[in-house]
């Protein structure tokens, strides 16, 4: 099989960027073929851990016509410029969640995307994730009946460095932690949220320049309600990587979803210590491989722009309706 050489653009959001490197690296007749980031020592750094050569300038990344493909993991506000230049240079992409930090700024990477015939796949593992799929799976196969309302959580800790800054993150913990419940439910339901009513401070981390808890309230096409609490207020001493749960009310019952919950106990008298190891190895793996696999294929992604534009939106209309003190309705307009 002929090498599906790929490039990563920044490692500025290092975790994701970090495991998708290592996905890339596991998936057979895929190649990391290139690193750049605008932080020389950071991308040097991630360039000898995956073997591929560093880039001080996209630009030359790009211009190999060898690379088929890029990751987009740059801070929020700077997806905009990495991806119409990667589109522009025919490279199909896999963007890091949010799409980006304003409307206009999305729609233009969509625009882009589709004007150069480049697919654009939106970084949103938990539709890969196990227990979420099961979840559609029983929604969508009538276990509760009638769906009514969903509660959901997506708390988190305050991330270091540039995720607290409004300029480049596009927000706080609303902006973080809001587009992956909003893709969510969209994707189970298969309906638009159409109305945000939120509640959003700064309350947990004193002088914090931007919002660190949020209390969403979602109205969905078809009269289903939505709460979500999306908040940066997790225990340092929390057990479990993430904290994002649902539950479905239907009228017929309830589905809970704990997406995080795949782990044994595992205790360590020796060193004192305790904790829950992960025995599922995530969504990243999946979502990886279903972008190497569109491009491959010549198929459209699992997700797309679009859906990483209406769940920027969702997030948008948030602050927005903060503002306002009162409900926002949703845009209903998508590029054809």
């Amino acid at each position: 099989m002929e090498s599906l050489r790929v490039g990563i653009l920044s490692f500025a959001h290092e975790g994701h960027a970090a495991s998708y490197a290592a996905c890339l690296k596991d998936i057979p007749g895929v190649a990391l073929a290139a690193v750049w980031d605008d932080d020389a020592a950071r991308g040097q750094r991630y360039a000898e851990r995956f073997a591929a050569p560093f880039y001080a300038d996209y630009r030359e990344l790009l211009a190999r016509d060898d690379i088929a493909a890029v990751v987009v993991t740059a801070e929020n506000a700077r997806h905009h410029d990495l991806v119409l230049a990667a589109a522009a240079a025919g490279k199909h992409i896999l963007c890091e969640k949010p799409l980006a930090t304003t409307r206009a700024d999305g729609l233009a990477m969509v625009a882009a995307c589709r004007a150069h015939n480049v697919k654009l796949q939106i970084a949103f593992p938990m539709r890969f994730s196990p227990p979420a799929i099961a979840l559609r799976e029983a929604v969508r196969g009538g276990a509760v009946g009638t769906p009514l309302m969903v509660m959901a959580t997506n708390p988190g800790r305050m991330p270091a460095g540039w995720f607290s800054d409004p300029a480049l993150a596009g927000g706080g913990a609303v902006m973080d932690h809001t587009v992956h419940v909003a893709d969510l439910l969209r994707w189970i339901f298969d309906r638009e949220i159409t109305s945000v009513y939120a509640e959003i401070a700064t309350r947990i981390h004193p002088g914090l320049p931007t919002d660190d808890v949020g209390l969403l309230l979602l109205g969905l096409d078809g009269g289903i309600s939505a709460s979500l609490d999306a908040s940066w207020a997790r225990a340092k001493t929390w057990p479990i990587w993430g904290g994002l749960t649902m539950d479905v009310i239907g009228e017929n019952g309830v589905l809970s979803l704990n997406a995080f919950n795949q782990n044994v106990q595992f205790f360590d008298d020796r060193n004192g210590r305790y904790g829950l190891v992960p025995y599922s190895a995530g969504g990243d793996p999946p979502l990886v491989q279903a972008f190497i696999d569109a491009i491959r294929q010549d198929t459209a992604p699992p997700v797309t722009g679009e859906d990483g534009l209406r769940a920027l939106e969702v997030a948008l209309c948030a602050y927005e309706s903060a503002r306002r003190h009162e409900p926002v309705v949703c845009p209903d307009d998508l590029p054809g």
